[in-house]
């Protein structure tokens, strides 16, 4: 679910400083655009969403999600989609994530 080997690079990229700034950013922005999704499912034009919650999954590691846009993005997608399963991928990447974060070799 999550590739704890990117998190580490991506740590490295950023340094040490700004590793925690740039998951607050990535957990804001993802909130943010699923936000209007957890009360209503229906995704209007749903590759541009898709495309950019992809890269920016597959930065901090979070593969499932990541892949799971990946796949949705390459099918011939309909004008509406439901978004749940991209929620329920964010939400349970973004648990396994920090239940994990403070057991990296880095933490201690």
């Amino acid at each position: 679910m999550i590739d704890w080997a990117r998190v580490a690079e991506l740590r490295d990229e950023v340094g040490e400083d700004d590793f925690d700034e740039v998951v607050d950013l990535f957990m804001q922005e993802v909130e943010e655009t699923l936000a209007p999704y957890r009360k209503n499912s229906a995704c209007d034009d749903p590759s541009t969403i898709l495309h950019s919650m992809k890269g920016s999954a597959w930065n901090l590691g979070f593969t499932a999600m990541s892949g799971l846009c990946e796949e949705l993005e390459n099918d011939d997608l309909p004008d509406t989609m439901n978004m749940d399963p991209i929620i329920k991928s964010f939400d349970q990447s973004a648990k396994a994530f920090f239940a994990e974060l403070s057991n990296q070799s880095w933490a201690a």
